[in-house]
């Protein structure tokens, strides 16, 4: 019984998974060929390091208030 539910789940799922490949993201082109691309990818690393780095901090704060 649980084999043909997963046969029925991947036989919904696979077509698309074919139409999703084909069409390519139109805003990551015009990213790319305007060289906006590395803008949007240093902004979205500053945040990711900024958020990072605070979690650090928080990390350290709650060591020394465990202690």
């Amino acid at each position: 019984m649980n084999n043909k539910i997963i046969l029925f789940l991947l036989s919904i799922v696979i077509p698309f998974l074919g139409k999703a490949q084909e069409t390519a993201p139109e805003m990551a082109d015009t990213f790319r060929s305007e060289g906006k691309i590395y803008v949007v990818i240093t902004v979205i690393s500053i945040i990711f390091m900024c958020l990072i780095g605070y979690l650090v901090y928080l990390d350290i704060k709650l060591r020394k208030l465990e202690k």
